[in-house]
This record gives C-alpha cells, sequence and structure tokens, in this order.
C-alpha cells in the first residue's frame, strides 16, 4: 500500500523506473555533453603537441605523453570548474580529486602511448596521426565513467 503524500511532497525513489525517469536522466546528457565539447578541445591540444613535437623528430611515445599532458591540464581545469560541479555551483578542483585524475591519467597515458606505439610499428607515423585521436576517442568513454563516479567526487 502506498501512503498518501501532500501535493508538491516527493516520494522516495523505489526502483528502476523512477532511477532512470527523465529527471535523472537530463543531468547525466548535461555532463556527458560538457564531457564532450570538453574532451574535443583536449583532443586537439594534445593531437596538435603530438603531431607537432613528432614531426619535429621526439619520439613519437614521449610525444603521446607530452601532447596528453598538455590535453590533460585543460581537461582536469574544465572538467572540475564546469562538467562536474558540485550541487552548489563549487568546483572540485581540490588535491584529492587532482590524486585520483593523475592515477587515472596515468592508466590511460600508458594504454594510450602502448596503442600509439603499436600503430606507429604497424602503420607509420603519418598514419598513427589519424589513427591517435580514434585511440583517445576509445579512452575518453573510460574516462567519462572514472571522472563521474571517482575523481570529482
Amino acid at each position: 500500500m502506498t501512503a498518501l503524500r501532500p501535493p508538491g511532497e516527493d516520494a522516495p525513489p523505489t526502483g528502476d523506473a523512477e532511477r532512470a525517469s527523465p529527471s535523472n536522466v537530463r543531468p547525466l546528457l548535461k555532463q556527458g555533453m560538457l564531457y564532450g565539447m570538453v574532451g574535443a578541445a583536449q583532443l586537439g591540444a594534445d593531437w596538435l603537441a603530438f603531431v607537432a613535437l613528432s614531426y619535429v623528430g621526439m619520439s613519437p611515445a614521449v610525444a603521446n605523453v607530452l601532447g596528453r599532458i598538455v590535453g590533460a591540464s585543460l581537461g582536469f581545469v574544465l572538467n572540475g570548474r564546469f562538467t562536474f560541479r558540485q550541487a552548489d555551483g563549487s568546483s572540485h578542483l581540490h588535491v584529492r580529486s587532482l590524486s585520483r585524475f593523475a592515477i587515472s591519467w596515468a592508466t590511460m597515458t600508458a594504454l594510450s602511448t602502448l596503442l600509439v606505439t603499436a600503430s606507429v610499428s604497424a602503420l607509420g607515423l603519418e598514419a598513427t596521426w589519424i589513427t591517435k585521436p580514434m585511440i583517445d576517442v576509445l579512452l575518453a568513454v573510460a574516462g567519462f565513467v572514472a571522472s563521474k563516479y571517482w575523481i570529482y567526487r
């Protein structure tokens, strides 16, 4: 039996249908869109640094790490300030989130560098300039989950 509630008083969530209601999905979609916009800026900065550094002769592995540092610096600040800000409007830019971000970034960078190095070996440097953004977009999905549920918590 359901208890009667006065108009305007919300009932506590009772099941999956309420958890997936449009009012709960909208914030996730908004975060996803903001994360995508910030990610596009990160990807552009990362890719430009990678191409420029590898073009002038830097090792692709080193250029990848330096490019990811450029992109990560931009992403940490923008995602912490805008995408995953707290309900009161304050940012999640503090030591705990930076520490978690560093762990996530190191893991994703190791995977990215492994895949970029394999791409250079298999396809050559110029082809890797094209495959690197695809690698990073795939890793961004895992980055969103880590950011939402761990880094900016």
